[in-house]
C-alpha cells in the first residue's frame, strides 16, 4: 500500500477498518483538549456547586470516562481498545471565562488512542454544556483538538503551542 493511498477504503471503494494484526504492540497514550467558554456568573456558579443539576465538573468527568471507553460504538471503524487509563481532568479559566477540559488515554496494544482522548474532552465539554444549560444557554464549546500524542511507529508528536505533559 503506498503512503498517500486511504486506509479505511478498500480497492473497490468500501469503507474497512484496518487491519492491525501485523502491528507490534506497545504503550501509547493521547491528550486531547477542549473548553466550554461561559459567562463569569454561569462559571462562578458551577464553581459554587449551584447547578441545579449538580455537581457539573463531576459529572462531567465521568461522562468523558464512560465515552472514551465507547469511542468504537461511536466512531466508525475505530477499533475496541482495552484501555488501560483515562483522565479527564476539568479546570476553571477565568480569563476565558469558562472550563477547560484535558482527556488523556493510554493502552498498550496495536493501534493508537487519538481517538478515545478527543471522544473523551468532546463529551466531556458536552456534558458541561448540558449540565449547566439552564443558567447559561449561550455558552460555546471551542478548541477540541489533539494536543499530544506518543507510541506507536509514528512516535511522539506535540501540537504546536504545547508542552509535552509527563506521561
Amino acid at each position: 500500500m503506498s503512503g498517500d493511498s486511504l486506509t479505511h477504503i478498500d480497492e473497490s471503494g468500501a469503507a474497512r477498518m484496518v487491519d492491525v494484526s501485523g502491528k507490534a504492540e506497545s504503550s501509547r497514550t493521547a491528550r486531547a483538549g477542549g473548553a466550554v467558554i461561559m459567562d463569569k456568573a454561569t462559571l462562578a456558579a458551577i464553581l459554587a456547586g449551584e447547578a441545579k443539576k449538580g455537581d457539573v465538573v463531576g459529572v462531567a468527568r465521568i461522562a468523558g470516562i464512560m465515552a472514551a471507553k465507547r469511542t468504537h460504538e461511536l466512531i466508525p471503524l475505530c477499533h475496541p481498545l482495552a484501555l488501560s487509563k483515562v483522565d479527564v481532568d476539568i479546570v476553571a479559566d477565568h480569563d476565558l471565562p469558562g472550563l477547560r477540559v484535558t482527556a488523556t488515554a493510554k493502552v498498550t496494544g496495536q493501534t493508537g488512542v487519538e481517538m478515545e482522548a478527543l471522544t473523551a474532552a468532546s463529551v466531556a465539554c458536552l456534558t458541561i454544556y448540558d449540565m449547566a444549560k439552564a443558567i447559561d444557554r449561550g455558552m460555546r464549546i471551542t478548541d477540541i483538538r489533539l494536543l499530544e500524542k506518543a507510541g506507536g511507529r509514528s512516535g511522539h508528536w506535540v501540537a504546536e503551542g504545547e508542552a509535552a505533559a509527563a506521561k
